[in-house]
């Protein structure tokens, strides 16, 4: 998926990058955003939360790794991170990846693009 630049309830911080009914009714999928690659995740829940997608141990593709309830685990070496915050839960990685605010304007997904942990 690739971003649009379109502002939501007037705020130029975020833009579109996808409708709900485009995203795995539970899992990840990727979202360029201005160059920044996104995992852009539903829970079963309906959540909808935005992180890199790039794994701060392996620098391979989070969204291609598999959601048990709030945790992201990366495909290739296991390590696994919190969607709400970025922080990983143990080894093998040790930095966490950051998090950025979502909106939802009726059934279209807007990913602000400042992270919220920095």
């Amino acid at each position: 998926m690739t971003a649009e630049a379109a502002p939501v309830d007037g705020d130029d911080d975020f833009v579109r990058v996808c409708r709900v009914d485009e995203l795995p009714s539970v899992g990840a999928a990727a979202a360029d955003v201005y160059g920044q690659v996104m995992a852009i995740v539903r829970t079963q829940e309906g959540e909808i939360y935005a992180l890199d997608d790039t794994c701060s141990h392996a620098n391979v593709s989070l969204s291609e790794g598999e959601l048990e309830g709030h945790t992201l685990e990366c495909w290739l070496h296991g390590s696994r991170f919190d969607i709400r915050t970025g922080d990983p839960s143990g080894p093998p990685a040790t930095v966490p990846v950051n998090v950025y605010p979502v909106k939802v304007a009726g059934d279209e997904v807007f990913v602000g693009t400042t992270p919220l942990n920095h």
